[in-house]
């Protein structure tokens, strides 16, 4: 096996590889603010890891609480004005959560509190099972919802919906210690020097880059030997 072969063997099974594990992760602010004490335990502990899957017509969101402040996620909403999805295709349960699609109430309670009220889109939000605390996304629980893209979109509009706020995920989260309840819409990462961060996929111009090096470098080489031939 030559070395171009080599290399680019090792690019495809590490992207392959990445493509279904590495993700962006965002943390959750406040919505309404029932508890001080409550909704620095949800800020604290809640995130969501946005994952781009083999399969380029669908995203995965998981959802983890990280403890050690009790807290459960009880229902997710998704506020998603761009329409980048078309619909929630699979619920990924853990041990011990259990959530169905579908979400009782229909849009993430304290929306209004929002200064740009969040609308839940229709189809797009699920709850936990009866008893919801306990089969919510307790501490040190994962919660994972595959969803299906739009006709035409991709995993970065997904996450340039997110980033510049036009698609934004919430929490309604039960079960503190003082039985009271939060809601949290997911915090957008910005530039201190202006917009919303838009990322882009790096991985592959930089495995671009390396095989083209290689290229160059053996084109170099067979150039100097067929000089050396004549």
């Amino acid at each position: 096996m030559s070395r171009l072969t080599a290399l680019a063997t090792f690019v495809a099974l590490a992207l392959s590889a990445s493509a279904a594990s590495a993700g962006w992760t965002y943390g959750f602010g406040e919505v309404t603010s029932n508890s001080a004490t409550n909704v620095a335990i949800g800020e604290s502990q809640l995130s969501m890891e946005v994952i781009r899957l083999r399969r380029s017509d669908r995203v995965r969101i998981k959802f983890r609480n990280t403890g050690p402040e009790a807290s459960s996620i009880t229902d997710v909403y998704f506020d998603d004005s761009n329409s980048v999805f078309s619909s929630i295709r699979r619920i990924h349960n853990s041990d011990g959560v259990s959530f169905s699609q579908g979400a009782s109430p229909k849009n993430l309670p304290g929306a209004n509190n929002l200064l740009d009220p969040f609308q839940t889109t229709l189809g797009l939000n699920a709850d936990s099972d009866p008893p919801v605390q306990i089969n919510g996304v307790n501490p040190g629980e994962v919660l994972g919802i595959t969803l299906n893209l739009a006709s035409g979109k991709t995993f970065w509009d997904v996450i340039s919906g997110i980033n510049n706020a036009v698609l934004r995920v919430g929490l309604h989260v039960q079960g503190f210690a003082n039985g009271g309840s939060e809601s949290f819409v997911n915090v957008t990462p910005k530039n201190p020097d202006g917009p919303p961060i838009v990322p882009e996929p790096t991985g592959l111009a930089l495995a671009g880059l390396a095989i083209g090096g290689l290229l160059v470098k053996r084109r170099r080489r067979n150039s100097d030997s067929d000089a050396v031939e004549e």
